[in-house]
């Protein structure tokens, strides 16, 4: 599972340093960054390549996965797992932060990757995907 969450990560990356990049903004622009699923791994390397190009999320971003499971309480491991629980935060809590005008601006970015037994049987890689929305409201 860990190699599979480590491919979220740089997809999470290359996509909100583009997504930066192409609308000259910063995370500062947001109210926060929400990615979903990178888990307690997953993020510490998603800083780690963002980082690198001067960008830092330390201070704007949560993640779905460590917002559902504590990993200090429970044996989860790296975190939480997959789709779920971008859509259960995002349907839930993140929305009822809209409705509470807490937040007004936000990025939301679904990660996960593209699973195929065929590739995996040829030693291929497991392509990581990440899929962000701006999500406003005025």
């Amino acid at each position: 599972m860990y190699g599979v969450i480590l491919t979220f990560s740089p997809a999470a990356a290359s996509t909100i340093l583009h997504y930066f990049k192409d609308t000259n903004t910063a995370p500062e622009d947001y109210d926060i960054v929400y990615t979903g699923d990178l888990g307690y791994v997953g993020t510490q390397l998603l800083y780690e390549l963002c980082e690198k190009e001067g960008v830092d999320l330390r201070c704007r971003h949560s993640d779905c996965g460590n917002i559902i499971f504590d990993r200090e309480k429970q044996d989860v491991h790296s975190g939480g797992s997959g789709c779920g629980c971008s859509a259960s935060v995002l349907c839930s809590y993140i929305m009822h932060r809209f409705e509470k005008r807490d937040f007004k601006n936000i990025l939301f970015m679904s990660t996960g990757a593209l699973m195929s037994p065929t590739s995996s049987y040829q030693g291929e890689s497991i392509p990581g995907i990440a899929h962000l929305l701006n999500i406003k409201i005025d």
